[in-house]
């Protein structure tokens, strides 16, 4: 295969993969059929575009082609007498041929899907895993990753969650009103996972995935233009637009990776820092503070320092402070770890970190090494980032974590 027609396919997987899913769901109410119908699909292209090139609308192909692959097996279930098989056949047979194909009428399907999935019926962990699962386009591994647990570990929390959904009739679309806000923590920490997967990646060779990114981005805008009145749906598109304005300074030319006190922030996208905190000042009007609105503080404040010299850290570790109170998880407590560390001094800052449960997390690691080379500590800083760096799928990640231990020697 030529090596340009394999990118573009993986391209077009990336972007298409979950909006796919979602139309079939949306067809045959079947989770299992409609990811199994893709994934044939995609196998299909992988065979032929090679040859034939690019379609003209290789997403209308791949939602044609997966279509007619469920038909196909529905057909053949129907004959062994399987009623549900009978019914999604007749749905699929009165769906409108091009209804699949234009964007315009699919724009929802992926928000309508998210809420199946989080359906109070199933836990938060796996509502938020199986959204990753069927809209990321992720791996089990990248979300095993992602949750820290093993791989098969998650393969059957994922079987269970679709069976659940299929057995309990669980209705494919968005909630009546009153219904929104049981649903509303799932759906934004969904929206929020794929975001990061998107802005580093648990794997592969590239540091940022844009198509998550994108992706992401785009339900936080539906979520908030369906739920204008609530602030923490405000608050996590603040966050989204603020993180993401750093993209185009977070690697060199040649994809390396830089940190935040080293990026050129000339190159910070002006027109994202404003949209985002104009929505943090219309969060601090509304005084409902929640997790979401106080990442995007502190990141608005972060956007405020044209040099990194000039962030104001007093203020980022009073809100981190205020964050650790609403939500005391061992990771914000390592983050608050790095703002006392930038106030305080890295041994204070070390203090708290060391005194964290999360030898699992690689990120800990790579903190506890940058603290410990800091403080002069350099032969346990080259073991710290050796921790990290066999916690690390990214190459980017580990490219960085590697020179950074290499100057150590």
């Amino acid at each position: 295969m030529p090596a340009l027609a394999a990118s573009e396919i993986e391209r077009v997987f990336r972007e298409e993969y979950g909006r796919a899913v979602a139309v079939l769901v949306r067809v045959f109410g079947d989770i299992d059929l409609a990811e199994e119908a893709v994934q044939d699909a995609f196998t299909t292209a992988v065979q032929r575009w090679p040859a034939t090139g690019l379609p003209p609308s290789p997403a209308g192909w791949i939602i044609t082609t997966a279509r007619n692959r469920a038909i196909d097996r529905l057909r053949r279930e129907s004959s062994r007498d399987d009623r549900h098989a009978q019914a999604a056949l007749l749905h699929a047979r009165d769906e409108p041929p091009n209804e699949q194909v234009e964007a315009g009428v699919v724009n929802d399907d992926r928000l309508r899907l998210i809420f199946t999935c989080c359906h109070p019926a199933l836990s938060t962990s796996v509502q938020v895993a199986l959204t990753l699962r069927l809209l990321g386009g992720l791996t089990t591994a990248e979300i095993a990753s992602a949750f820290m647990v093993p791989e098969a570990t998650m393969a059957q929390r994922l079987v269970r969650a679709k069976g659940k959904i299929r057995d309990a009739g669980i209705p494919y679309r968005v909630p009546n009103q009153k219904d929104l806000p049981g649903r509303l923590g799932a759906v934004q920490s969904v929206i929020y996972l794929i975001f990061n997967e998107g802005y580093t990646a648990s794997s592969g060779d590239r540091l940022v995935r844009e198509d998550l990114c994108a992706e992401a981005m785009r339900l936080g805008r539906l979520l908030a233009n369906l739920m204008p009145d609530e602030p923490e749906v405000m608050g996590l598109l603040a966050l989204m637009l603020l993180i993401e304005s750093r993209r185009a300074a977070r690697t060199t030319p040649s994809g390396e990776l830089v940190l935040l006190a080293d990026q050129d922030r000339s190159l910070w996208d002006r027109a994202f820092i404003a949209e985002g905190q104009d929505l943090v000042r219309r969060c601090l009007r509304r005084n409902q503070p929640g997790p979401y609105q106080i990442q995007a503080a502190i990141n608005a404040v972060h956007s405020d320092a044209l040099v990194a010299s000039a962030t104001d850290w007093w203020q980022i570790l009073q809100l981190y402070n205020q964050l650790l109170e609403l939500t005391p998880s061992p990771v914000v407590a390592l983050n608050r770890a790095v703002a006392v560390a930038e106030v305080e001094g890295p041994d204070a800052g070390l203090t708290l970190a060391d005194g964290l449960d999360l030898g699992g997390y690689r990120l800990f690691h790579a903190i506890r090494a940058d603290l410990l080379r800091r403080l002069g500590r350099s032969d346990e800083a080259a073991l710290a980032y050796e921790a990290a760096l066999s916690r690390t799928e990214n190459a980017a990640e580990r490219d960085f974590l590697q020179r950074s231990r290499d100057a150590l020697l």
